[in-house]
């Protein structure tokens, strides 16, 4: 979601109830564009961070101190001279715009009291933190916009502070109902669109939001409306506004398949399929929800080379693949070559010179039969042709029966470490997978890489029952869950015919209850190349009869007389264990 004006209007009942009347105990540039103020207030030390970044602007409160350089930036310096320890007396969202106004009192150097405006302005590019007098004129900004970057708004030492209308939104705390009707409804454009187009601090996300609450498909235009369905719509603006206006926040991570979607100061009913955390502040949810998007997304980026070699390796077996499923194919007329031989033998005799076909009985299905001969050989010769025929498309056969399992095992090793990829928690888990990649091949290992054992583990929950269920993130933790950790009376699940985890669930010689069975079922369902299905069949049986493939991957295994079930893929509800809570 945006850091939308919803959410900065939670941020700011967020900072009213923590640091007005707080008193600014440091204040630090860790980046460029980016501000770390501590506050003292009751007690209690407050760190703000207020970021200006053009990808992510940011304001929230942090227990993470960052490192700042040996040489405080100049805008900085400037605060510290101006504001330190000045207290703060109110902190102020105009409208439902994506600025914060921080008011802080301080004595100047004559001793007077005088008032300065931090003013943090959230607004995506165009994000920056500036300073102001009592009198809204600029003393500084962290970033300066000169007339030849914005016509619309000059941001400079000396000029006048004023927030740009150039979107020309109505202020929802405001609207009344004939503007609505009037300007928002004449606008021609999807509903959705229609509202965050012209309310001021309404994301897209919050627009589909409202048309839902409204049950109106945000696509359809909102001219379109029916009077009953405007009224509707209108209503639940309104309602909305009056929440933010009375504060009637309640935080919200969104997560799908284990991931954060979207995040929320108020729940939204768009994402009823999504699993959601709630928090107490809003702080929370932004430090959370950012650093897990940046885990995942770091993650992501340090495999992507891993990711690569995978995906180029998988592409040239598919193409093998495929060209050894048709050669094969084109094997499977060998047995009729050889029955032509037979034929010619048996028959050839009743061929007059020169002929061009034989007719005669197949002895194998008692039908006619027409054989096509080469005129200027002789019966024996014919029959020989279609010998050798046949005992060289046997030899292809039987040489591409080899080779064509060998490339469909290849395949299956590769998709595997594909979805190990996408399971990897950490960087020893990325690293053991480098690792399997060297020792088939895939990667060269260079002079300077000795081999290493990383020992990441696998994952670890607890079953309704009480039990330890173990979870492999990669084929060498599938390995090690089945063959060291599982004992023989234990259960193993795994995902029928697809990529995926091995799953074991200890039984520490008990009876396991039909509930816990489903719930490894699902762990194996999730953590398999099929998570993103509803339901997913899996293999079930006990451990003692999981024989490993000689030769085989790390992790490839075979077995018989298996139990199987169709279970579904989520797993919100079956708690990971916690080793300090156990101990």
């Amino acid at each position: 979601m945006a850091f939308d004006g919803i959410t900065v209007a939670a941020v700011v009942k967020e900072m009213n109830e923590k640091i007005v009347n707080g008193r600014l105990f440091k204040i630090a540039q860790p980046e460029a564009d980016e501000l770390l103020l501590t506050i003292k207030n009751n007690r209690e030390q407050y760190r703000l961070l207020i970021s200006a970044s053009a990808s992510l602007p940011l304001a929230y409160f942090t227990g993470v101190s960052k490192t700042s350089p040996l040489t405080a930036p100049s805008f900085c310096m400037l605060l510290r001279k101006h504001i330190s320890n000045g207290r703060i007396v109110s902190v102020t969202q105009p409208g439902l715009e994506r600025v914060i106004n921080i008011n802080i009192e301080h004595l100047d150097e004559m001793g007077d009291l005088c008032r300065k405006t931090l003013v943090v302005e959230l607004m995506g590019k165009h994000s920056n933190i500036i300073f102001c007098d009592d009198e809204d004129v600029i003393i500084d900004s962290i970033k300066h916009i000169p007339a030849h970057i914005s016509s619309v708004r000059v941001v400079l030492p000396g000029r006048k502070y004023f927030i740009p209308d150039a979107a020309h939104k109505v202020n929802p705390f405001e609207l009344n109902e004939e503007y609505f009707n009037s300007e928002i409804c004449s606008k021609g454009l999807g509903c959705a669109k229609s509202l965050y187009t012209s309310i001021t601090g309404f994301s897209p996300v919050i627009s589909e939001e409202i048309c839902n609450l409204s049950s109106i498909d945000s696509s359809i235009n909102i001219s379109s409306l029916n009077d009953a369905e405007k009224m509707h719509l209108y209503n639940n603006i309104k309602m909305l506004s009056d929440d933010i206006a009375n504060g009637d926040f309640k935080h919200h991570i969104y997560y799908k398949n284990g991931e954060p979607v979207d995040f929320s100061a108020i729940p939204l009913t768009i994402y009823d399929d999504a699993e959601s955390a709630e928090f107490d502040s809003i702080s929370q949810v932004l430090e959370k929800y950012y650093a897990e998007k940046n885990f995942i997304s770091r993650m992501r980026q340090r495999s992507a080379d891993l990711r690569q070699i995978v995906q180029s390796n998988l592409s040239k077996c598919y193409k093998k693949y495929d060209l050894q499923l048709k050669q094969l194919k084109d094997t499977e007329k060998r047995d009729k070559y050889k029955v032509y031989g037979e034929l010619i033998t048996a028959y050839g005799y009743q061929t007059e010179p020169g002929a061009k076909t034989l007719t005669c009985e197949n002895y194998y299905t008692g039908k006619e039969i027409d054989i096509p001969l080469i005129p200027e050989l002789s019966p024996l010769d014919n029959a020989k042709k279609y010998f050798e025929r046949y005992n060289k498309l046997k030899r292809t056969f039987e040489a591409l029966s080899d080779i064509t399992k060998d490339t469909s095992r290849e395949i299956e090793h590769l998709e595997s470490i594909q979805t190990s990829l996408d399971m990897a928690a950490c960087e020893d888990d990325l690293k053991e997978i480098k690792e399997e990649l060297i020792q088939f091949n895939y990667i060269r290992r260079k002079s300077s890489d000795k081999k290493t054992h990383f020992k990441s583990r696998p994952l670890h929950y607890i079953s309704s029952g009480g039990h330890h269920i173990y979870v492999g993130k990669n084929n060498h933790q599938n390995e090690d869950i089945t063959f060291r950790i599982a004992s023989g009376n234990d259960l193993w699940f795994h995902a029928k015919d697809m990529p995926g985890s091995h799953v074991i669930l200890k039984t520490n010689g008990d009876k396991i209850s039909d509930k816990e069975y489903e719930e490894a079922a699902r762990l194996a369902a999730h953590y398999s190349k099929g998570s993103a299905q509803d339901k997913v069949e899996v293999d079930y049986i006990e451990r003692k009869h999981i024989k490993k493939v000689n030769g085989g991957a790390p992790g490839f295994v075979i077995y018989h007389t298996n139990y199987s079930m169709l279970i579904n893929t989520d797993i919100s509800d079956i708690k990971i264990y916690e080793e300090s809570a156990a101990k």
